[in-house]
């Protein structure tokens, strides 16, 4: 079989590292072996080398995110390639019967579209070739399994990787507790890396951190300066349970990795923050880590900072707050203007770096930056401003740039603007028992933004908030400083929390691209509507899985739906199957070509308590299906045909424009009518013209502006809607036709 050979001495590694890190983890490889080949790329870096060197990384990098051990790569462009190409590998090379294992996809400009079903595919491939030789399989464990891998396909070739690490190296072993947003502990290390404090530690310098939250950079330094394998205290590896692993080699480089972990001798590092939430977990990570004896840990306010007075010189480093809530503007101005005027009084011939995701407020500071560095903090573009704190480098205090008001005016009107919404929205809302609806759709030109609130049993809030693609003739930065301007408004007003808050940018899509995975987090949340219950994933994809536009249309599919036969085309998470369901519907049938999709809807309906053989699920390109069916006996009594804009994806026999096709497939669906079935036809194109010339022999209403909700009143283009319907007389002639074929 394909796949790794044990007789080769090399292998072909990827370390993968967060946005921004790539370079730094070069440098990191490069300095734990000057020999070894590689390869930078954004997403981390390729490396050739002897599994002791990637045992080394895992081991010793502080930037990594995950080291991966190429398998095999090959051609797949279809589920079956895939399938077969992952057989080709022997898996008993890596893994026995009684193991478990955990499979994660990767998909980039692939025919093959989702990656849960290529995910089980390759789960598939592995457990069938070891059943079919022993009789038995592996087991699947998501959490912590024996054999984690992970499968990138790209332009249709896809790549197996083994995780050498099982889990992400950020999580070092000693992180208790967390105060809000803390930094990864491998773009914490990236950032002091960069900010040169090993050279300043080698020289004998000291490290104060003053808003230290959690104490993730005090933390990191002291593993940094003392030499200390960041990997030493993790409790769980991916090679662990490899049946590759080499557990001597392994064993030997822990072994010398405790032994050359530096004594703390004269190392100075001091963490300061005023919340006391704060401090008390910075104090359980530092014991969890066994830095007590050298993080010195004090609660201090930014105005009362001096320089330690047995330190000649070192590094302040610091990741102060960006400006997050509502009201902070002119607290932060003021907390800047204090730290900016404290390093120029009492640290003159330090070094400092601060990592913010507001630069105009590092201004505030009244030092020039020397350098700068582009990062990311989850999401958000983030800037390590490094400065020499000599006086040739201070800003006159008469060309400071002025300070921000606590909010620009229309930062205020958004602010007032969701407001007045969220109270008139609030009262109809419960009212009419809904718990996630619009608060807010570009309302105000300048933040071109929709808002959607989202509310669960357990009293939980989500903000699912998409940024509009901003016009070319708006500068890049002021449509960044208007969004930072909102993020800081929106959780506020809303009274939501900053991490419940999840942001996509919309841009304008054809075809799937509106449906492509922007994330992999797999984070599912339950909520409410009119009764039923959905799986919503606000990170993962562009869509939540849940049209709130859609309500009542999803409303009006319940009450036809009594008794009859109900068929849901292009049904995406199949919430209106689960309605017509939920309305009594005799039988369910939900068509859908993506398997992620039906696997979703299949989940949405169990929710509900709805199994069986009495809703079925389809995978299948909805217009081959629809053209396939017309010489099938089975009639529905309710249709809900509701596709894209565009379709363009590969595993569709043709290109689908609902413009240019929907003629076509309203004719086919009615067809599967029964003499007294509706259709209900919707689509989202602004543009859409339904063309009921071409359509006269059905009867057709639009019922377009009965369908807005309330929370979409302001865009009554958000989507358009028939009902439709075939008159007594086509009834009868199709009959007279078929009964003169026989």
């Amino acid at each position: 079989m394909a796949g790794l050979t044990f007789m080769s001495d090399i292998y072909s590694f990827f370390a993968t590292a967060p946005r921004g890190v790539a370079s730094v983890l070069a440098d990191e490889l490069r300095a734990l072996d000057a020999e070894v080949a590689l390869k930078e790329q954004p997403g981390g870096v390729i490396f050739e080398s002897d599994l002791a060197f990637a045992y080394r990384v895992c081991l010793w990098s502080r930037t990594a995110s995950r080291v991966l051990l190429k398998l095999d790569d090959f051609y797949a462009p279809d589920a079956e390639a895939l399938y077969h190409g992952v057989q080709a590998i022997n898996w008993f090379r890596h893994l026995n019967c009684e193991q478990s294992l955990a499979v994660d996809v990767t998909l980039s400009q692939s025919r093959i579209d989702h990656s849960h079903f290529a995910a089980l595919k390759v789960k598939d491939a592995i457990v069938d070739q070891m059943r079919d030789d022993e009789g038995r399989r592996p087991s699947v464990d998501t959490q912590r399994p024996d054999l984690r891998l992970h499968v990138y396909i790209r332009r249709d070739q896809a790549t197996v990787y083994l995780d050498l690490s099982g889990e992400t190296l950020h999580r070092r072993g000693y992180r208790q507790d967390g105060a809000a947003a803390p930094l990864k502990e491998n773009l914490a290390a990236a950032l002091l890396l960069r900010a040169g404090w090993p050279a300043v530690a080698e020289n004998g310098g000291c490290l104060l951190d003053p808003m230290c939250g959690s104490g993730t950079l005090a933390i990191e330094a002291a593993q940094i300066a003392l030499n200390r394998a960041p990997g030493l205290q993790r409790d769980y590896w991916g090679f662990a349970g490899w049946r590759g692993h080499q557990p001597d080699a392994w064993q030997a480089l822990c072994d010398e990795a405790k032994a050359s972990s530096k004594e703390a001798g004269s190392l100075r590092i001091e963490a300061y923050d005023i919340d006391g939430k704060a401090l008390a977990a910075a104090r359980d990570n530092i014991a969890a880590a066994g830095l007590d004896d050298v993080i010195t840990l004090r609660r201090q306010a930014v105005a009362e900072l001096t320089a330690p007075a047995d330190c000649a010189a070192g590094l302040v480093m610091v990741n102060p707050p960006y400006g997050e809530r509502l009201g902070e503007g002119d607290a932060l101005v003021e907390l800047y203007q204090t730290f900016g005027a404290r390093l120029r009084e009492q640290f003159v011939g330090w070094q400092a770096a601060v990592f913010t995701g507001n630069p105009e407020l590092a201004k505030q500071l009244g030092i020039r930056s020397q350098r700068k560095h582009k990062f990311f903090n989850g999401a958000l573009e983030c800037l390590l401003l490094r400065f020499d704190i000599t006086p040739e480098w201070f800003m006159n205090p008469r060309r400071l740039p002025p300070a921000a008001t606590e909010l620009s005016e229309s930062a205020q009107m958004l602010a007032n603007r969701l407001r007045k919404n969220i109270k008139q929205l609030a009262k109809w809302a419960q009212r009419e028992a809904i718990d996630c609806y619009r608060v807010y759709d570009a309302d105000i030109p300048e933040y071109a933004l929709a808002i959607d609130l989202y509310q669960g049993d357990d009293g939980q809030r989500w903000l699912h908030v998409q940024e509009y693609e901003a016009p070319r003739q708006i500068a890049e930065e002021d449509a960044r400083r208007r969004l930072r301007e909102a993020l800081a408004v929106i959780p506020d007003v809303m009274q939501v929390e900053t991490d419940k808050l999840f942001l996509k940018v919309r841009k304008r899509q054809k075809g799937k691209a509106q449906y492509e995975k922007v994330g992999a987090e797999r984070q599912f949340h339950q909520v409410r509507e009119n009764g039923c219950r959905f799986w919503v994933n606000f990170s993962d994809y562009l869509d939540t899985g849940l049209f709130l536009d859609h309500r009542i249309t999803r409303g009006m599919l319940a009450e036809l739906a009594q008794g009859r036969d109900f068929l849901n085309l292009f049904a995406y998470t199949g919430s209106g199957t689960v309605y017509a369901a939920h309305g009594g519907a005799r039988s369910t049938t939900t068509v859908d070509m993506s398997r992620t999709y039906l696997d979703w809807a299949q989940r949405n309906m169990g929710l509900n308590g709805f199994k069986g053989p009495r809703h079925q699920f389809v995978q299948a390109d909805c217009l081959r299906w629809l053209e396939q069916a017309q010489g099938e006996r089975q009639r529905y009594g309710l249709i809900f045909l509701d596709p894209p804009t565009f379709s363009t994806s590969k595993r569709m026999q043709d290109k689908m424009d609902v413009q240019q096709d929907h003629v076509r497939m309203i004719r086919h669906a009615s067809q599967l009518l029964t003499a007294d079935g509706v259709l209900v036809f919707s689509n989202n194109f602004r543009k859409f013209r339904l063309d009921t010339e071409a359509l006269s022999e059905l009867e057709i209403e639009d019922i377009s502006r009965k369908t807005i909700p309330q929370d979409f009143a302001r865009n009554d283009k958000i989507h358009r809607c028939w009902l439709i319907r075939r008159p007594p007389s086509a009834v009868w002639r199709t009959a007279a036709v078929k009964t003169k074929q026989t």
